[in-house]
This record gives C-alpha cells, sequence and structure tokens, in this order.
C-alpha cells in the first residue's frame, strides 16, 4: 500500500520552557475538545520552546486557543506521511526530496505501532509546492 502524504498546516506557539508547560497546553486543548494530528515541542533557547500543532479543525484550535491566552502565529505548511511500516519508509520519502535537490529543514519520524509509520516533514516554504510534487501530491 503506498504512503498517504498529505500538506498539513501547522500552527506554532511560544512558551516558556519548563517543566509541565507542555502538559499544561495540551490539557487545557483535550479539555476544549481539540484533535491533533500531529504535534511536537522543542526548546529554542533563552528560557522559550516551540510548540507546533496539527489540528483536525483549525477553526476549533484557534478559537480554544484564543480562549487559552495560547498566541499562535499564523498558519505555515508542512507534510503529514503516514503509511505501513517498513524498512527503508523514511529514507525512501527522504530520497524524493533529495532527488529533487530539496533540502529538509526539520522531520521527526516514529513507528506508530501495529505496523504503522508517520513523518512530520517541514522545507522551506519557499520551496513546499515543488516538495509536494517530488512527494507525488
Amino acid at each position: 500500500m503506498a504512503d498517504d502524504v498529505r500538506s498539513v498546516e501547522y500552527y506554532a506557539a511560544s512558551v516558556k520552557d519548563q517543566a509541565g508547560e507542555g502538559h499544561r497546553v495540551l490539557s487545557a486543548l483535550s479539555a476544549a475538545g481539540i484533535d491533533l494530528r500531529a504535534f511536537c515541542g522543542f526548546p529554542t533557547g533563552e528560557g522559550k520552546a516551540q510548540l507546533d500543532f496539527v489540528p483536525t479543525d483549525a477553526k476549533a484550535f484557534l478559537a480554544a486557543a484564543e480562549r487559552l491566552k495560547l498566541r499562535v502565529r499564523k498558519p505555515k505548511q508542512a507534510f503529514l506521511i503516514s503509511g505501513d511500516d517498513r524498512v527503508g519508509a523514511v529514507a525512501s520519502a527522504l530520497g524524493k526530496l533529495a532527488s529533487a535537490k530539496i533540502a529538509i529543514t526539520a522531520a521527526q519520524a516514529i513507528s506508530a505501532g501495529n505496523g504503522r509509520w508517520g513523518m512530520l516533514l517541514w522545507v522551506k516554504p519557499a520551496r513546499h509546492a515543488q516538495a509536494a510534487r517530488a512527494l507525488g501530491i
């Protein structure tokens, strides 16, 4: 079975880089009924961290973020790839971009269990359309 490759909008927010901050934000979004296709967080330095959210319903996410006083930046695009887990799955996706000479900004991939895998992949905004073509969408 072919991998499912989709272009997705993600929203980034800066928060304090302290224990429990991700839990606080994700718990509040969960309590508001917000479903996320993907999430990642990482430190950015100077006591800050960036949280990236890929919501299934952007309008509901933005409303909840506003109620939570979570300041999110304008949406940007990334790719969400998933499929049947196999040796070389990530290499195959990255190879398509390498063949098109498209640099990857960041990528996170994981085995999802039950024979499935997934990856969140970022390229520079100016290369997004070319990357989409290279990935077959």
